[in-house]
């Protein structure tokens, strides 16, 4: 019983390297049939191999550039957003203010306006200095990236599309959009005729 058994290990054995020579014999007959690089073309594929990481790397540095410009130009883009509230509140105050009947015309409303009034030119300058500016839209050519029509108002004497009133201010940061200006937009009366002729048919 021994001796079978050891000579099925070794038959197992001879088939294991028998296989496994197969296999190098394989791995070597497929090494063969590449054919080899000659000194210039491996040299060659190396230059290849080393521009496109140079290029990877220039435009690694390139966008990190960018976020590290945007971040410094427009890093306080959402505080500036939030604090054009104060301007709009400062508006609200004054016509409140303009509106009540009680101190309408008094010399305490004049001098609240007043202060009220230096205080907003103030704030527009610091925002000035920080490069938050307002948009220019009365009498303004509607323009959807920096302003929002909110309604028409009919106005013969100006071109349709052009800005008459404005609802609450718009402002940008640099070349950025804070906020669109909310307007209204001019647009021709009905026509006499026009409004006649929808009587005859009615």
């Amino acid at each position: 019983m021994e001796k079978e058994q050891n000579s099925q290990t070794e038959e197992n054995v001879n088939k294991n390297t028998n296989s496994s020579e197969a296999s190098e014999n394989n791995k070597e007959s497929k090494e063969e049939k590449k054919p080899e690089l000659s000194p210039e073309d491996r040299i060659k594929e190396l230059e290849d191999k080393l521009t496109r990481t140079l290029a990877e790397m220039e435009n690694q540095r390139r966008r990190f550039e960018k976020e590290k410009d945007d971040a410094f130009e427009y890093g306080g883009f959402s505080f500036a957003r939030e604090s054009l509230n104060l301007i709009d509140n400062f508006d609200r105050a004054k016509q409140s203010l303009e509106n009540d009947e009680k101190i309408k015309g008094s010399d305490a409303l004049k001098k609240t306006l007043e202060h009220l009034g230096i205080v907003k030119k103030d704030l527009i300058s610091i925002f000035k200095k920080n490069n938050i500016e307002e948009i220019s839209a009365i009498n303004k050519k509607l323009d959807p990236n920096l302003h929002q029509a909110m309604m028409e108002i009919e106005d013969n004497n100006k071109e349709p599309g052009t800005i008459v009133q404005e609802i609450q201010k718009g402002f940008k940061m640099k070349d950025r959009l804070l906020r669109p200006s909310l307007v209204a937009v001019s647009k021709k009366t009905e026509k006499n005729e026009e409004k006649s002729e929808e009587k005859t048919k009615k």
